[in-house]
């Protein structure tokens, strides 16, 4: 150990007793722990050569200077770190350390903050003797005399170079990672166990857009749920991944649905709390990586031949359902004179004498014949099996059959459905021709409204168990007086009945009926205003006979 003179000694422990009176913030705890221990066997204050030794074997590199930042006095630490000898940095500026690559607004920055007697923190890139550079985090403290003139300063320095490049890898590793993850073609969410988003990429940020700041994994997480045989609930718990899950979203401001096949895979999440550096800890619930790739395109070309089919099944569909009410309200309204003629013949008396009765007994006989000729012509009744149906998926087919109609009326559709809607149970054909009914009989209100700006609003809600579907057109309104009877079977309230059977909201109304729901016209506000009302399928059974 190089001998240092016993004035020197003194000196450099009125520093160290000084800056341990009040140590600034930043001061690394093995300093404040290795200076304490002065304090800690008797009353008196340790011998200063005893003090110094102390410092000596602290594990940081501390250096004294004087207020020209001459250096005074270094440790052991100072010299392994910086490769110098005691010798060879006494009485030298501690400048001779600094690495040309330091910047001079740092060095500006330390002095000024020096110069007004407050500790400095901060990091410089130094230079060892053998030239290799190293970056070290510095506490720099001005020690004043009793006049409050400064008259040494105290430096404490650290290594951090090993944990710089540590830190830049780790740095280096994400942009990486977020560089493969934006330029991916699907989107990229990983949640954590409590379904918040951890890390996404740009396609993500994309559909966040589009959804106009609706989180687009929590309404693929929905309209997972949703999805039969997938029980996201069970699949975390079991750590059962899962792939090529087809979900439909659909996005406000008319830009149509959005179709992903969705894959996840649950990834353990650690306990990061400070106990766990001993033992280890529970898992604190599995993180889901959630990719989803769009294939709207796709399904969109598929759906074109589909359309097709379903505007000939649906206008058979409408066809036979159109007969078979006609015939049965035939029926109906047959029977009722039927009835009174048969009333009539039995109040006369049978015998030679009255004429009247024979004809009437013929005429009944003729009329049974012929509601028994329109029985039999009645369609059979097909009963369809019962599916889990999305109405909003129900809804875009029917408006895609009727575009051309609308389009050549000059009319525009605002299509407003939530994103993800729960499922109800029903037969989709039959829905299909419910709301086609609907906005076949919206379509005739605006031509006979003469509107220069047709709009129909479509939209759709959920709550309370139950799906509203709402049609609203700006035609010419209903009177209050026919809301209930335009249900009625050939009530027609159309200016020209040509092609008008006045069976179709007859028909929307039996198929609502059927399916545990119903229909209401709001006449308020001049327009007219169609809800219709369906239970939700979540907590119901389908209905008996019927297999989902």
């Amino acid at each position: 150990m190089v001998k240092i003179a016993t004035d020197t000694l003194g000196s450099m422990a009125d520093v160290l007793i000084h800056f341990l009176s009040a140590p600034p913030d930043g001061t690394p705890a093995e300093v404040i722990e290795a200076f304490s221990l002065c304090g800690r066997h008797a009353q008196e204050p340790l011998p200063p050569p005893l003090f110094v030794e102390l410092v000596e074997q602290a594990p940081v590199a501390i250096s004294i200077t004087d207020a020209q930042a001459d250096i005074l006095y270094t440790n052991r630490a100072f010299e392994e770190l910086t490769g110098y000898g005691r010798n060879e940095v006494l009485g030298k500026n501690e400048s001779l350390l600094s690495h040309p690559l330091a910047l001079d607004r740092v060095y500006a920055d330390l002095w000024q903050t020096l110069n007004a007697k407050r500790p400095w923190h901060g990091t410089l890139v130094n230079r060892r003797k053998d030239g290799k550079e190293y970056l070290a985090a510095l506490t720099i403290t001005p020690v004043l005399g009793t006049t409050g003139e400064i008259v040494y300063f105290l430096g404490i320095h650290r290594d951090i170079t090993r944990e710089h490049r540590m830190h830049q890898q780790v740095r280096h590793q994400k942009t990486l990672l977020e560089s493969v993850l934006d330029a991916a073609p699907v989107v990229v969410a990983l949640l954590d166990s409590e379904r918040r988003v951890l890390l996404d990429n740009q396609e993500y940020k994309k559909l966040l857009g589009d959804l106009r700041g609706r989180e687009p994994a929590e309404l693929m997480l929905r309209a997972l749920g949703q999805l039969e045989g997938l029980d996201l609930e069970r699949s975390a718990r079991t750590g059962s991944d899962f792939r090529g899950k087809e979900i439909r979203l659909d996005t406000p401001g008319g830009r149509g649905a959005r179709w992903f096949s969705c894959s996840g895979t649950w990834v353990s999440q650690e306990g990061s709390a400070v106990g766990g550096h001993f033992r280890p800890l529970p898992n604190q619930g599995p993180c889901l990586l959630l990719l989803a790739e769009d294939v709207s395109e796709r399904r969109r070309e598929t759906e074109k031949a589909r359309i097709q089919y379903l505007r000939a099944s649906l206008a058979e569909q409408q066809r036979v359902q159109g007969m078979r009410e006609a015939l049965a309200a035939a029926l109906f309204q047959l029977q009722g004179p039927l009835n009174v003629i048969q009333a009539a013949a039995g109040m006369l008396h049978p015998g030679g004498g009255n004429a009247l009765r024979p004809v009437l007994e013929e005429v009944i006989e003729s009329g049974r014949r012929a509601l028994e000729t329109l029985r039999a012509a009645l369609p059979a009744e097909v009963r369809p099996p019962v599916t889990l149906v999305n109405l909003n998926e129900v809804l875009h087919e029917v408006i895609s059959l009727s575009v051309d109609d609308l389009l050549a009326a000059g009319v525009v559709v605002e299509w407003k459905p939530v994103p993800v809607l729960p499922a109800v149970y029903g037969n989709k054909q039959q829905l299909r021709g419910l709301f086609k009914y609907l906005l076949d009989n919206a379509l005739t209100a605006l031509r006979e409204g003469g509107a220069a700006n047709r709009e129909i609003r479509i939209l759709t809600r959920n709550g309370g168990g139950s799906l509203m579907v709402e049609l609203q057109d700006n035609g010419t309104g209903l009177p209050e007086a026919l809301r209930l009877q335009v249900f009625e079977p050939f009530f027609s309230a159309w200016r020209d009945k040509r092609g008008h059977a006045g069976m179709g909201l007859a028909m929307a109304q039996e198929i609502a009926n059927q399916h545990g729901g119903g229909i209401e016209i709001d006449t308020t506000g001049g327009s007219c205003r169609v809800r219709v009302v369906l239970p939700e399928a979540a907590g119901r059974h389908p209905p008996a006979g019927r297999s989902p």
